[in-house]
């Protein structure tokens, strides 16, 4: 009497919303990281075109085809993949979030620059006065925010070299 008790018909329809779900997560993926996933070709493939279909009812089709697609699929590696895929994208917000306060500090008050040199000794210290000193210059004269836009790459770019943790 080796018999596997038998699953309801409601628990095999919770799993496969479950897969649904986690498929909808993966077509919200930007294609670029979706590479990084280590996933079957033909759900791939699916992911891809569920992100052109427009009609809701082509899109929910195509969503239960990447659920039974998924059924053949390790679902918790996917998952890790999934968090791992988060937990970046909170770490880019972040940085550019303390990207954004450097910058108004350094618009704002001159004696940051030193703080920020000292922080980050890696920083090209000529380029970041000369940046800051023409976004100053843009922003007194009412000019488009160009070296406004190039002190915040300068200074993210500074920032992500030197690793912060969130």
């Amino acid at each position: 009497m080796d018999q596997q008790p038998e699953v309801s018909k409601t628990q095999r329809k919770r799993e496969m919303l479950a897969l649904q779900a986690i498929g909808e997560e993966l077509v919200a993926v930007p294609e670029d990281r979706l590479a990084d996933f280590r996933l079957p070709d033909s759900l791939r493939e699916a992911i891809r075109e569920a992100r052109q279909m427009n009609q809701r009812g082509a899109r929910r089709r195509q969503m239960q085809y990447i659920g039974r697609l998924m059924r053949d699929v390790d679902v918790n590696d996917i998952r890790a993949q999934l968090e791992a895929s988060r937990a970046g994208s909170a770490r880019e917000v972040a940085l550019m979030h303390r990207a954004e306060r450097w910058r108004e500090r350094l618009l704002s008050d001159s004696a940051a620059v030193s703080e920020f040199v000292s922080a980050f000794p890696e920083v090209d210290i000529q380029k970041l006065r000369t940046t800051l000193r023409n976004a100053r210059q843009e922003a007194a004269s009412e000019k488009p925010p160009r070296f406004y836009r190039a002190l915040f790459r300068e200074i993210r770019d500074t920032m992500s070299k030197h690793d912060l943790p969130t």
